[in-house]
């Protein structure tokens, strides 16, 4: 296939998935950025739903808990799981930002961010076939950490490199399909998974493992064939004193410091994911079945949910952060209402999936609408401190939370629920008193 003939279904394809079919969208990207246009949404699309998909496949909030009961590592570790995965990709941001920076092109820092967390889910597949107890365990926290400072590289690098290569209007759609696709795939896995029934065979959650590591790898070769042009590196400067200026972005930006305090409230929609789970394995059992069915329903509710977030994110990111923030909120309180009332095992079987499902599709709209929303907040190199100063805050901040909130689940997990959906609809409120930047 020629160049021309490439650039051409390349353009076909884009204009259907988003809606450009009336004239190309080129709004605040250079010229010769919009004509790369149709090839780099394309390419952004396969490798974030191959990143996506590796990370519902190989999840801290179920695949990784499941597989260190498997190996039988102490319980303790069970509970830094999410805490890992998500403050170390966030908290070293603030440093990571400023080097970033010093760099006009920058899809190449996500590049090796992919291909390390791909070598790190390898190598969590070896540590689980040749060790067992505690060591696996310490060996399977140990590389979870190395993949989250990767991870924390990609999320600076992504966010820049989409605000320079996709146009305003067409972020919010393209992260809405991205997350449709991997949620169809995943819930393929986890029907097939769900088949498996009572089965507790390790080999099963090494080829989740491996699965997840190859579906990096493909990402890593998609993103690596986007077009992108030079960028500013005025930012670029010693990481201690751009994370010492950076940080009075909090006291100088009034919107950004509002829309920090907003995410920070809205973090129960992921936090409360392990109760959910902690709450169906006590009902239903802890099987491969059972992990299936919740990979599975994860998936659906991000094929379901995902493209219509992503269309409406584009025409107001605030409203759909702060709608599917109160959704999320209300559905943990909902279970937990539920779990103090006491439920059969049928019942039991009916609720666990349909709120993990509403969790699942809340979530979805929390991620779409807080991500568009500070792309869309930022223009230049602006755009990468807002990055790095809200993603190292709120990974401070969820050490911060978690810890309060396992003293919380120690005397009751239904009060740590119940926290989280309290403070999930002030942070709805919030979200709808900031101001309108995607339209």
């Amino acid at each position: 296939m020629n160049n021309q003939n490439q650039k051409n279904w390349q353009a076909q394809v884009y204009e259907r998935l988003a809606n450009d079919d009336e004239g190309r969208v080129c709004k605040e990207i250079s010229d010769e950025a919009c004509q790369e246009t149709p090839g780099n949404f394309l390419a952004t699309m396969v490798a974030n739903t191959c990143s996506s998909l590796a990370d519902k496949l190989a999840s801290a909030k179920t695949t990784l808990p499941w597989i260190l009961v498997q190996v039988g590592a102490p319980a303790w570790m069970l509970s830094f799981l999410v805490p890992i995965r998500e403050s170390g990709a966030m908290m070293p941001q603030l440093w990571i930002g400023a080097w970033v920076r010093q760099h006009r092109i920058r899809k190449w820092f996500w590049v090796a961010g992919g291909l390390i967390q791909g070598l790190c889910l390898l190598a969590m597949m070896v540590s689980v076939s040749l060790l067992e107890g505690a060591l696996a365990g310490l060996t399977i926290l140990g590389l979870l950490i190395v993949f989250s400072l990767a991870r924390a590289v990609c999320s600076v690098a992504y966010k820049d490199v989409l605000g320079k290569t996709i146009p305003k209007t067409r972020r919010g759609r393209l992260s809405g399909w991205i997350s449709a696709v991997a949620g169809l795939a995943s819930m393929s896995v986890g029907l097939w998974l769900s088949t498996k029934g009572q089965s507790n065979d390790i080999a099963l959650y090494l080829g989740l493992l491996a699965l997840a590591a190859l579906f990096w790898f493909i990402a890593v070769v998609a993103y690596a064939r986007i077009r992108e042009f030079p960028g500013e590196t005025a930012g670029g400067k010693d990481g201690w004193k751009a994370a010492v200026d950076n940080l009075t972005l909090l006291q100088r930006d009034r919107p950004f410091r509002r829309f920090v305090i907003a995410r920070a409230l809205a973090m129960g929609s992921g936090l409360a994911a392990p109760f959910y789970v902690s709450l169906a394995s006590n009902d239903l059992g802890s099987t491969a079945g059972l992990l299936g069915l919740l990979i599975a329903v994860e998936g659906f509710a991000g094929l379901c949910s995902s493209p219509l977030w992503g269309r409406w994110a584009d025409h107001s990111s605030r409203t759909v952060f702060a709608i599917a923030c109160a959704i999320a909120s209300l559905t943990t309180l909902a279970v937990a209402s539920f779990a103090v009332s006491g439920m059969t095992q049928q019942m039991a079987f009916v609720v666990y999936p349909l709120a993990f499902f509403m969790l699942g599709v809340s979530h979805a709209g929390v991620r779409l609408g807080r991500k568009t929303y500070l792309v869309d907040m930022a223009t230049g190199n602006q755009r990468t401190a807002y990055v790095a100063v809200s993603n190292t805050v709120i990974g401070f901040l969820l050490l911060v939370v978690g810890g309060v909130i396992a003293s919380v689940a120690a005397f009751s997990s239904v009060m740590a629920m119940v926290v989280l959906g309290v403070a999930g609809l002030a942070g709805s409120i919030l979200g709808v008193q900031l101001r309108d930047v995607s339209a």
